[in-house]
């Protein structure tokens, strides 16, 4: 059976002594769940997050990562040096870097070979519009983002990703797909696993979902049939609420 993953993404947001009294607040009420949690936090966090996150259920993921092992590429960071410091999860083609940072499908692909070959555990993310979606492509344009993703991988590695299905127009303007649309889309996802590589592999890649998760709508997406938790935006900045979402299923 597939774990729940529950990822929250910081996003640009939360100073070092935030990020301190957040991961201290937080442990304490999800320390007996049963799902996986994940904190994915600006650059300047990751040293005092993991380093206060020691000694509990809690993992620390970056948001971002180049697919170059060293060079001359200002301001950017690679796999190794995060898998250095103890990070163990990484956020790979979100709509944001798609959207202002011209990230592409093949960048997107280059990153995710990169993070599995370290050992970093990848939450690759695809999504549609609102334009796509009321076009009738939002499933060509799921699964085919989701192709590109994974091109050229070994079905051992495709089991290690975890893919987030995020819908462009749901993420942080208070709107959500229905359980069922969600699922669907998750489904959908799946299948083109199951094309590509087969059903047991299919079986064991988590999907989760995302775009305005909050504690009042995670236990019915999250008790979908194919939904494996979520990537968690502007919720996961209150140790409350994201205690909630955590704690779903209790």
């Amino acid at each position: 059976m597939r774990r729940k993953v529950i990822a929250g993404n910081w996003k640009m947001n939360m100073l070092p002594n935030e990020a301190i009294e957040f991961i201290q607040n937080l442990e304490k009420q999800v320390k007996d769940t049963q799902n996986e949690v994940v904190l994915c936090v600006p650059y300047t966090d990751i040293f005092y997050s993991i380093l206060n996150a020691q000694g509990t259920n809690i993992k620390i993921g970056a948001q971002n990562m180049h697919w170059e092992t060293t060079g001359a590429y200002t301001g950017e960071i690679s796999a190794e040096m995060l898998k250095s410091v103890g990070v163990e999860y990484v956020i790979i083609g979100h709509s944001e870097r798609r959207q202002y940072f011209a990230e592409t499908d093949e960048t997107v692909n280059k990153k995710l070979k990169k993070a599995l070959e370290v050992g970093l555990n990848p939450i690759v993310c695809v999504g549609e519009t609102l334009e796509q979606r009321e076009n009738g492509e939002a499933t060509k344009v799921i699964t085919s983002q989701t192709e590109k993703a994974i091109s050229g991988l070994e079905a051992n590695q495709v089991e290690k990703v975890i893919i987030a299905y995020e819908p462009i127009w749901a993420i942080g303007t208070g709107k959500t797909a229905t359980k069922e649309d969600a699922n669907e889309a998750v489904k959908q996802i799946r299948e083109k696993i199951v094309e590509i590589y087969g059903q047991n592999v299919a079986e064991r890649v988590i999907i989760q979902y995302g775009g305005s998760v909050k504690s009042t709508n995670a236990k019915e997406l999250f008790e979908m049939s194919d939904i494996d938790g979520g990537l968690v935006g502007g919720a996961s900045l209150k140790p409350d609420e994201f205690a909630k979402i955590v704690n779903y299923n209790k």
